[in-house]
């Protein structure tokens, strides 16, 4: 068991988005059971507030929001902002002041997209690499570059404050090799921490099989709702669409929160998802579940499948339904995945070493 230290949480914990929500959740919550001073650092900016909000009420943009849905989408933005308040927080300081987040003896950068580029409010900004933070030791977990790809590299600038981590872990492939490219050094592989700690969310929620497929996601193919719909038809199971709307879905729980979507999933008999927590939230429950990997999440998606040697439950356009419905079908465990404990073990070692 590592030192008692007082450790700072860095992360995207006030996205309106249920994966951002659960994996900040899960690691502060985890490094408290194991004796840990942690919390959240309550980053706080007026208009990045603002940001949020105006992609939960927008989520299909250029495709506005109907006038109907906009009141659930309202829902389901204040059961976040009432969920978020109850989370262990520092007191608020600006995004631009990091020096004003106050000391601590470590601070964990991760897990989310902290360091991706692309983000179209959080990128680049010079805190989730470091910056101004007042801490001897800077740690990362399951830190990710989002879809900012191997390929573009890191500037010189990047690569520097990067290289003042004490230890550097990722979650997907692509953020190893960016990392080991730039900083010249070994990034560890690690769960993300609904994966890594599913006891802060498992623990909560009876899983039971219900008589509906959960429908995670946004801008589905039209071919893969079209399947998706007859499949549906065919076996009988209702299609519900939580925190978004389908119009192909039966039907559309978009006002939930995110405790409304972990107990969603634990009682749904399948998952449908192009969402990257999607397919960490039914590998948590153990369910059935398929993925149609978006151009956004082209990369985090088919990593994590790879990491757990899962990738035959991403599909595409030639997946035959026979297959398709054998995917959805097939009844398993919360372990499935043979590597699953394997990597659970390393992840939980390289937390320890790093806070030891």
């Amino acid at each position: 068991m590592p030192t008692r230290t007082k450790v700072g949480v860095l992360t995207f914990h006030k996205c309106i988005n249920y994966g951002s929500y659960w994996q900040a959740r899960c690691l502060v919550e985890a490094l408290r059971a194991r004796g840990h001073d942690a919390e959240l650092l309550d980053h706080d900016c007026r208009n990045i507030r603002q940001a949020e909000v105006r992609c939960a009420l927008q989520p299909k943009l250029p495709q506005r929001t109907p006038r109907l849905e906009l009141r659930a989408y309202g829902a389901k933005v204040r059961r976040f902002i009432e969920s978020i308040s109850r989370l262990p927080m520092s007191r608020p300081f600006s995004l631009y002041e990091p020096e004003a987040a106050g000391n601590y003896d470590a601070i964990v950068v991760g897990s989310d997209e902290v360091w991706n580029f692309r983000h179209p409010w959080y990128g680049s900004k010079p805190i989730f690499f470091g910056e101004g933070l007042r801490s001897d030791r800077l740690i990362s977990y399951a830190a990710s570059f989002g879809n900012h790809g191997a390929w573009d590299g890191i500037s010189d600038d990047w690569a520097r404050k990067l290289s003042r981590f004490s230890a550097i872990s990722v979650r997907d492939e692509n953020s190893r090799q960016l990392v080991e490219h730039a900083v010249v050094r070994d990034a560890a592989m690690v769960l993300d921490p609904c994966l890594q700690f599913p006891e802060a969310v498992t623990s909560r929620f009876s899983t039971g099989v219900g008589d509906y497929a959960l429908v995670y996601g946004t801008l589905f193919p039209d071919w893969f709702a079209r399947k998706m719909r007859r499949w549906a038809d065919t076996t009988g199971v209702r299609l519900v669409s939580i925190g978004y709307s389908n119009g192909w879905a039966d039907e559309q729980r978009i006002g939930c929160g995110p405790i409304e979507f972990a107990r969603t999933v634990a009682g749904a008999r399948s998952v449908i998802t192009n969402y990257f927590h999607g397919c960490v939230f039914a590998l948590m429950f153990g369910k059935p579940w398929i993925a149609v990997p978006s151009d956004y999440r082209a990369i985090k998606i088919p990593d994590l499948a790879a990491l757990l040697g899962v990738e035959h439950r991403l599909v595409d356009e030639q997946t035959p339904a026979v297959d398709l419905a054998d995917l959805l079908g097939a009844s398993i465990g919360p372990n499935f995945a043979p590597s699953l404990v394997e990597h659970r073990s390393r992840s939980e070692a390289y937390l320890n070493a790093a806070l030891s």
